[in-house]
């Protein structure tokens, strides 16, 4: 896996991130971690790991994945979540997948095999809402737009102009994909508890946020 780079955005994942990467040593891979210039303590627990570590210049989640993906070199990057909800047995199904003709493939929690042991009622039915939404107004034929288990040409991805720096960035990522007319793909997988810690989405204020963000991109032209 020479030609693909993990990039991992990690705000306050001191217990989780060292775990996360013990797992990932078996793995032959390269590795950028995102981490917000005041998170010292994640960054101090992982110094004995061979990783490219990025000072966030931003703030949120989808400001971090932009400066990380936009710093790899290889052919193409995967992002990887630091709180082990992940599981990295994917990665070479995603690989062979990519090669087929594919420019980005999504991980499914809701294709048949797929699954989550961290979804609630409401974070179901709202995954499920804006996946629908998405795929009727853009026919993505994305069946988990929320999940951002994804694999991806590196440099598709620099030819997007993406701009959200918040959790947005799940429904930007395909949706100007397939306005450049990129071949998208899905993987189903298993979504695991995370290690330690809770989530940093809020159901509502980020869900809101979607969708305010789903319908600016309903307009955007390019």
């Amino acid at each position: 896996m020479d030609d693909i780079t993990l990039v991992i955005p990690a705000k306050n994942e001191p217990e989780s991130l060292p775990k996360v990467l013990d797992e990932l040593l078996k793995y032959k891979i390269k590795k950028v971690i995102v981490i917000p210039v005041e998170d010292k303590k994640t960054r101090e627990v992982i110094e004995k790991f061979n990783c490219k570590v990025l000072s966030q210049e931003g703030k949120g989640f989808g400001n971090a994945l932009i400066q990380g993906i936009n710093s790899v070199e290889t052919k193409y990057f995967c992002i990887f979540n630091a709180d082990g909800s992940f599981n990295p047995i994917y990665l070479s199904q995603l690989k062979k997948k990519i090669q087929l003709n594919q420019d980005f493939v999504f991980c499914s929690r809701y294709e048949a095999g797929g699954g989550s042991e961290d979804d609630t009622i409401l974070t179901y039915i709202g995954n499920k809402f804006f996946t629908s939404l998405c795929n009727l107004l853009f026919k993505l034929k994305i069946t988990d737009v929320l999940f951002t288990y994804v694999m991806g040409s590196t440099q598709a991805f620099k030819e997007l102009d993406m701009s959200f720096n918040d959790f947005s960035f799940c429904v930007e990522l395909p949706i100007k994909a397939k306005k450049k007319n990129y071949i998208l793909g899905n993987l189903p997988s298993i979504e695991r508890s995370r290690i330690a810690g809770t989530k940093k989405v809020n159901e509502f204020r980020d869900g809101l946020l979607i969708l305010i963000s789903i319908l600016r991109l309903l307009f955007y032209k390019k």
